[in-house]
């Protein structure tokens, strides 16, 4: 019982000391960065996100990296940014700015539906859609025992609309979770961060190129064989080497 005590004061006085150093270098970076030390402020950002991401600093480091004119790094941070932080205005217009500036600004041709579908799953994250299903299903949970139970016709009428619509909005929601579960787990989205790279018909350097991406161009890895990836960008699919991109 005592070490335990122990161990927890030990953490919480590790805790409060790192805390207050963690801000310094925050403060830190962006001192540096408003100074147009943009090196320095990269370097701090990074540091940080090795201890734990988030979506700020994600967003800062994109900032500092666009200075410095890695337009595909600052787009793979925006994209970072955005997966933590889906409402972040700042982060969706310095990345379509970002785009805007890159040799190929594809965008996927979905069926508008699959499209719409994926803009309304990318407001929230994951964790926001799973409880938000929770409580509507709870919703509905309720409204199924008041048309049970109830004895008014109005209330078990009302009851039954408000069951089955909380019950729909549950299931659209979880849907929504398990997408984006899927999504962050199989992280199958990827930014070109080399000039320019040929993707080859086979996953061979002998391979036939088929065309030809620019850097900052993002791309859907469909499967991985040793070194290679098989991707697809627009309508087109071909084979690419992995150290050619790397994962959102």
């Amino acid at each position: 019982m005592r070490r335990y005590i122990a161990l927890l004061l030990l953490f919480t006085l590790y805790t409060l000391h790192c805390t207050p150093l963690l801000a310094q270098d925050f403060d830190a970076a962006n001192a540096a960065y408003a100074e147009g030390r943009y090196d320095d402020a990269a370097t701090i950002y990074e540091a940080l996100l090795a201890e734990a991401p988030d979506a700020v600093l994600y967003y800062n480091l994109g900032n500092a990296q666009f200075k410095r004119g890695e337009l595909a790094q600052a787009i793979l941070n925006y994209e970072r940014a955005l997966r933590l932080q889906p409402n972040n205005k700042d982060a969706q217009y310095n990345l379509a700015f970002a785009q805007s500036r890159i040799t190929d600004n594809i965008v996927e041709q979905d069926f508008f539906l699959s499209a719409w579908a994926r803009t309304v799953r990318n407001q929230l994250r994951e964790s926001t859609w799973t409880i938000l299903s929770i409580c509507l299903f709870i919703l509905a949970l309720v409204g199924l025992l008041l048309f049970l139970l109830g004895r008014e016709p109005w209330l078990r009428k009302t009851a039954f609309h408000i069951a089955w619509i909380a019950l729909l909005f549950s299931l659209i929601a979880g849907l929504n979770a398990l997408s984006l579960h899927k999504r962050d787990t199989l992280r199958n989205e990827a930014i070109i961060t080399q000039g320019v790279v040929n993707a080859k018909s086979s996953p061979d350097r002998s391979g036939t190129d088929l065309f030809t991406i620019h850097e900052g161009t993002k791309v859907i890895i469909r499967e991985t064989l040793g070194e290679w990836m098989n991707i697809r960008v627009g309508g087109n699919e071909g084979w690419i080497r992995s150290q050619n991109l790397e994962r959102i």
